[in-house]
């Protein structure tokens, strides 16, 4: 897909980054080459692991399909992860070699030991853009030439990486597609991470799935997106990256989304025709300054996921743009896309849509058995896109696919009469009060509502009375907002069982790398 894709498209804009551009066929020669250097330098046999510790920018795409190209799998890794946790990554992984931005390389000094990745490849802040270089190349020699042993380990620079000239014969080492492309870890609560294989089909399936949901109209077009939410994450990696690429749209990454008045000066920019991002993400760029001065007389399509968009969000984002947000449904374990609204829809619906094409969704009960439209049960998912399994884990493998192939998502649901998804919340999160169940993503919903609110969380806390309780976390908008407001508002809007037994004010909630709230850590 990606060859065909620099073929057809090679003198169109592909990827800017930092107010550069790369043309498909700069992608092309960068990513063959660096495909080429890690077979002939490294030694790097078919389907030994490669992680990536990148963060967006043109160095992530090249290294990405680099290694993909040379038959090798790609291990996502967030390089704002803690040492310990990246340790943990790269041994269930077992990888081979590591691609890391040089700010992060001293992450590696206290984690790596001599039998872990042969070889380590640095990537300088400008590599592959236009700017002087040699004083950040000096730096990552310094730093980890000196920090491990090199006899223990092959280390290069990026940019070294991609001045040498090897030819290598890529059609002796093509991966088939059931071949695994990409060990993706799961955003798992606890313990040792999951990574789930996904393989070439399972990737190009979902490509495909998205390209036929999209229509052949935006397909035919050039479009250019806006991408804001990290690649190493598996929802802006295949809804952006490898999509636009399949349909030649030029791809706008941003490095750092936490940035929001650099964010909003790019979007002025960039004029995208597509955007995609998260309701903690919406929400913020509402509330920046300028965020009203964008020309968005080109945007045609904003994607929402990674965590439930709420209502009062969208509302407000439709008004400020002129454009709905269009909310999808996924999981790492579906690569991810399962049901997504119609691209043409006029307001946001606030289900995830319709199962994409050749794709099966079920509601099932305790018992396991399929209950009709409006019954709410764990949703349960089939297709082409469903992962081969969790990497060296076939107990957790069999725990969540079916001897028939259907996933287990561990999220609960409902199906319209229309066959639209409504999602209510994950499984796992749903508090028990006096034998009812509340739904956090309700209570959330319903607060998120009320002038003052800017963000909301709910958990559920050990009661003696109720067996569990509600409690609530706010971050204010307004200081003038009391708990008694919040109570007097909850009272008016929800059921007595799901009002918050307790409320704490805090000036942030805890967020993962895609915007969405950790509720596990509040307590």
């Amino acid at each position: 897909m990606f060859d065909a894709a620099c073929t057809r498209y090679a003198r169109r804009p592909a990827f800017s980054s930092f107010n550069h551009t790369l043309e498909y066929r700069d992608v092309a020669l960068y990513a063959h080459r660096f495909s080429a250097f890690l077979v002939n330098e490294f030694k790097l046999a078919p389907f030994e692991r490669v992680a990536l510790i990148l963060p967006n920018g043109l160095p992530y795409v090249v290294a990405f399909y680099g290694v993909l190209d040379a038959g090798l799998v790609v291990v996502n890794i967030n390089p704002l992860a803690t040492p310990r946790e990246i340790q943990i990554q790269l041994a269930t992984a077992a990888v081979s070699a590591i691609i890391v931005l040089e700010n992060f390389a001293c992450k590696l000094d206290e984690i790596l030991d001599e039998n872990q990745a042969k070889a380590v490849i640095s990537v300088a802040v400008g590599d592959l853009l236009p700017l002087p270089r040699r004083a950040a190349m000096d730096f990552v020699q310094h730093v980890v030439r000196d920090s491990i042993p090199p006899a223990k380990r092959e280390y290069w620079t990026f940019s070294a990486a991609l001045s040498c000239r090897h030819s290598i014969e890529r059609d002796h080492i093509r991966p088939s597609l059931d071949d695994v492309a990409l060990l993706q870890y799961t955003g798992g609560t606890t313990g040792t991470p999951k990574c789930a294989m996904l393989t070439h089909r399972n990737l190009s399936s979902n490509v495909a799935q998205i390209r036929a949901w999209l229509g052949s109209a935006f397909c035919s077009t050039p479009q250019t997106i806006l991408t804001p939410l990290p690649l190493f994450h598996i929802f802006a990696l295949t809804a952006s990256l490898l999509t636009f690429v399949e349909i030649g749209g030029h791809n706008v990454l941003v490095t750092d989304p936490h940035d929001l008045a650099a964010l909003v000066r790019t979007m002025r920019r960039a004029r995208p025709t597509a955007l995609l991002g998260v309701n903690t993400l919406f929400n913020a760029l509402l509330a920046t300054p300028h965020f009203d001065a964008v020309d968005w007389s080109r945007l045609r399509l904003v994607i929402g996921g990674g965590a439930a968009i709420q209502a009062s969000v969208a509302a407000r984002w439709q008004s400020a743009t002129g454009v709905p947000i269009i909310e999808g449904y996924g999981l790492t374990e579906a690569s991810p896309v399962v049901c997504v609204n119609p691209t043409d829809a006029k307001q946001f619906s606030g289900s995830v849509g319709y199962p994409l094409p050749s794709t099966e969704v079920s509601i099932r009960d305790d018992d396991n058995a399929a209950v009709a439209a409006g019954v709410i049960g764990e949703v349960w998912v089939r297709g082409p896109q469903v992962m081969r399994g969790y990497w060296m884990n076939p107990v957790e493998t069999a725990e969540v696919i079916s001897p028939e192939g259907w996933l287990r998502t561990g999220d609960v649901g409902y199906l319209t009469p229309a066959q639209m998804l409504v999602l209510v919340d994950r499984k796992k999160d749903v508090i028990v009060v006096s034998g009812f169940k509340v739904y956090p993503s309700d209570v959330e919903a319903v607060v998120s509502a009320l002038a003052g609110v800017s963000a909301a969380a709910v958990v559920g806390v050990p009661d003696e009375r109720t067996g569990h309780a509600v409690k609530l976390f706010v971050v204010r908008s307004s200081a003038d907002l009391t708990a008694a407001a919040v109570l007097e508002h909850c009272r008016a809007n929800l059921s007595a069982y799901k009002v918050p037994r307790s409320i704490e004010f805090r000036d942030t909630l805890p967020l993962n790398q895609l915007g969405k709230v950790l509720r596990r850590t509040l307590t």
